[in-house]
């Protein structure tokens, strides 16, 4: 049977896939420091459902019949000897790493974020490769990256997997045929991060014949899978606020809630998405087709389409008679931009994406209703600035739905 440790598997992407691969027959452990609930305490912005103890949600699957799934609370940045001890341990054949701090917005939110979301990330993600290569161990890592390392500035070409072809001319004009990695340009010290991530998983596949596959991944929308909706204790977590919300799922909250859906900017800023079903689809599927030892790192775009933002805020306008307001982008990013991400690699290996439409939606508004007891107004504008001549967004315009 194979083993696969999902790190960061408390979180939003980590816990349904944990339950997926459990349910596929795979012995799966968690390792998680619990960070993100801490967050929640210091942010005062509680997850939308509410999200039961992690030993209240694995007794429930245990209960379910899918077995025991045990649990490691470690935070593998700081105590490299505890993640040594559990690899050791639990002698997992794969990892799943979505270890790290997640949110954009957060990781600039003052110097102590941009601190700590570089202290976690980079050093989580280094002392699990060398915890590897120290104790000899073969396990395929998987990690969740995301496509916004490469910026969103402009797209005149497909974003590539990963990898670009290049020619490099010598000094008598010889022309050197090269592939490197696609140069980088991160919008905000969480992408930093992640760009930082791809050099070390560079130099590690290269240097140690790790195998490493690199997801790239874009916008999550929609929070239940099949397993998370088997019972209301191991339901998803939704977060809506100006931190950690995403923005379909932050639209919906502020639709069912009468909140102008706040659209920052123009709206004009292009972004890739994807629905949560797929991500743990597309994880899967990266489990499956590992690189062999000595490979270089494997790539994969794990985006379903892309969309612009205002559109994305018309289509749930229409569907639900809300407003639209449009404040001050608190980000320092291009007003508006094109994108267009290449994801052959997941369609070649038979994945048939979720795209985005309004039926889809109709689940998750209905999460929203349930529970829009939760929901605390004050948390929802976005409060993390990009630079200090910013300001807090504040509404420019609103329009009615007929017009959006």
């Amino acid at each position: 049977m194979e083993s696969v440790l999902v790190l960061g598997g408390d979180g939003f992407c980590g816990w349904p896939t944990a339950l997926y691969l459990s349910a596929r027959g795979y012995r799966v452990g968690i390792l998680d420091n619990l960070s993100r609930r801490r967050i929640d305490m210091e942010l005062k912005a509680d997850s939308l459902t509410p999200i039961a103890s992690m030993s209240d949600r694995l007794a429930i699957w245990a209960r379910l019949g899918h077995g025991d799934m045990p649990f490691f609370e470690l935070d593998i940045a700081r105590d490299y000897d505890g993640l040594r001890r559990v690899l050791r341990e639990f002698k997992p054949t794969a990892i799943v790493h979505f270890a790290e701090q997640r949110s954009a917005p957060y990781s600039m939110a003052g110097s102590t974020h941009k601190r700590y979301t570089v202290d976690n990330n980079i050093s989580g993600t280094h002392n699990l490769l060398v915890a590897l290569v120290e104790l000899d161990m073969d396990a395929h890592i998987v990690h969740l990256g995301t496509v916004g390392v490469y910026g969103y500035d402009g797209s005149e070409v497909p974003m590539p997997e990963g990898y670009i072809d290049v020619e490099v001319i010598g000094p008598d004009g010889t022309r050197y045929p090269r592939s490197i990695l696609y140069p980088t340009e991160p919008g905000s010290i969480y992408h930093m991060t992640k760009s930082m991530d791809q050099l070390m998983f560079q130099f590690f596949a290269h240097n140690d014949r790790l195998r490493i596959t690199d997801l790239h991944q874009g916008i999550v929308w929609g929070i239940q899978t099949h397993e998370t909706r088997l019972h209301d204790m191991l339901i998803n977590r939704f977060d809506y606020d100006g931190d950690y919300g995403t923005v379909l799922n932050r639209f919906l909250v502020q639709a069912v809630m009468r909140h102008p859906l706040t659209v920052h900017g123009t709206g004009g800023q292009t972004r890739g998405f994807i629905n949560i079903n797929d991500t743990v689809r597309c994880l899967h599927l990266a489990l499956q087709n590992p690189p062999k030892k000595g490979d270089r790192v494997k790539i994969f775009n794990q985006v379903a389409e892309t969309k612009r933002v205002i559109d994305v805020a018309q289509m749930v306008a229409r569907h639900t008679d809300a407003q639209i307001a449009f404040v001050d982008n608190p980000r320092k990013e291009a007003a508006e931009n094109d994108l267009a991400v290449t994801n052959a690699g997941f369609q070649g290996l038979g994945w048939e994406p979720v795209l985005l439409h309004h039926e889809q939606l109709r689940e998750t508004l209905e999460i929203v209703r349930r529970f829009r007891f939760r929901y605390a107004p004050e948390t929802v504008a976005a409060r993390s600035l990009w630079t200090r001549e910013q300001k807090p967004g504040v509404v420019r315009k609103k329009v009615g739905n007929r017009h959006a």
